[in-house]
């Protein structure tokens, strides 16, 4: 390949590592691990953390930080490679699977949090409702409360279907990975 042909190749490549890095930070992963997924996807080859580190310019403790976060949402995956003692690492390269398991992890996480904290208040509510000193006033405000509260609760259910969808793979029922062409 001639030098111009090079350096097109490099500049689509970084184009989109870069826009992948700037996605992936607007999901919670940092910019430095959006490319160093980036990098990796156009990789012919699994890479050892000091080959990352070399060609992000990054430390190699920045590197396993990233690469740990990647494989926790196992999108990067630890692979053997005969006659090395070093760990190599490539990318997963199922982008629908990538997205189901990073945006899974994420909302299972946030979801559980939110209903614990609903539910807990829920609780509250209910035994304060229970209350006979309550004004009229406090009443209707807990009542209102606890519909509001009891409203947000359908809606993470609904959220842990929609996610169990995701995880079961039922989603592609409904929006199939490639349309059928006319």
């Amino acid at each position: 390949m001639d030098t111009n042909q090079e350096k097109i190749l490099e500049k689509a490549q970084e184009r989109v590592i870069e826009t992948l890095a700037r996605n992936m930070d607007l999901y919670g992963i940092t910019m430095s691990t959006g490319l160093l997924y980036g990098t990796l996807l156009f990789q012919d080859k699994s890479m050892t953390l000091d080959e990352m580190g070399e060609a992000l310019g990054m430390s190699k403790t920045s590197m396993s930080t990233g690469v740990r976060t990647l494989m926790d949402l196992n999108m990067v995956e630890k692979i053997w490679k005969k006659g090395t003692r070093k760990d190599h690492y490539e990318v997963n390269l199922d982008w629908y699977q990538n997205f189901i398991d990073l945006f899974s992890v994420k909302w299972r996480h946030a979801c559980e949090h939110n209903v614990h904290a609903l539910k807990k208040s829920l609780l509250e509510l209910r035994a304060l409702q229970q209350s006979e000193e309550l004004t009229e006033e406090v009443s209707e405000r807990v009542d209102l409360s606890i519909k509001r509260i009891e409203n947000g609760l359908e809606y993470y259910l609904w959220l842990s279907r929609l996610i169990d969808s995701f995880e079961s793979h039922d989603i592609f029922q409904f929006v199939p990975k490639k349309e059928n062409e006319s």
